[in-house]
Parts: structure tokens; sequence; C-alpha cells
């Protein structure tokens, strides 16, 4: 796994890792202005509640996709060792965690018909 890696990052992994999470970070500031718009809380011309709505649903999806990619490329390239990288590992997991959990308890509202108060 770690010589795939090496191949697609073409030697770098650690940049694209940097750059994934860049983007990652890039996409829940957008996130944020795309849930203001679709409560809103925030009133764009150019963008309706309902598309804000649907445009933040697939941001969030590529948010997760990135960052399970990049949670997989740390875990095949690095690995678990001792130290700082068993904290990076302890941070990027917990991370996940509290991405599953917002997502479970959104749907688990949205089902319920309480996010739409």
């Amino acid at each position: 796994m770690q010589d795939l890696i090496e191949s697609l990052t073409r030697g770098n992994p650690t940049e694209v890792k940097v750059v994934l999470a860049s983007v990652v970070a890039a996409l829940a500031v957008y996130q944020l202005v795309l849930i203001a718009v679709t409560y809103g809380k925030l009133s764009l011309p150019f963008l309706g509640g309902r598309t804000a709505g649907t445009a933040h649903r697939s941001a969030g999806d590529a948010i997760v996709a990135i960052t399970v990619i990049v949670a997989v490329m740390c875990l095949s390239y690095y690995g678990f060792e001792e130290g700082e990288k068993a904290l990076h590992i302890v941070a990027g997991t917990a991370l996940l965690v509290v991405l599953a959990f917002k997502v479970a308890v959104v749907r688990w509202l949205h089902g319920l018909g309480l996010a739409d108060r």
C-alpha cells in the first residue's frame, strides 16, 4: 500500500495530505455559508435556500470522502507509532467520529421533522 501511495503522490504524500486537508478546511467554511443561506440567516440574490441545501449536502459528501482518503493515506503510509504520530492518529480518528456523529444526529433529527423548525 505504501508503494501505491508513493506512486500516486509522486513521492510527496505529506504535501498531498496537506493540500487535501486544506481543501477540506475551505469546504468547511463554504458549508457554513451554505447552511446560513439554507436557514435564511444569510440572503444571497444568486442562491436560493433549497439550492444551498443541496449544495451543502454535496459539499459535505465531498468532505467525508476527502477526509477518509486522507485518513487511509496517513494510516497506510505512516502507520501506527508512538509519540507525536500517535497523537495525530487519535486527533484524526476523533475528527472522523465527530463527523459521523454529526451526520447521524442531523439525519435522525431530520427524520423526526425537528430540523425544519
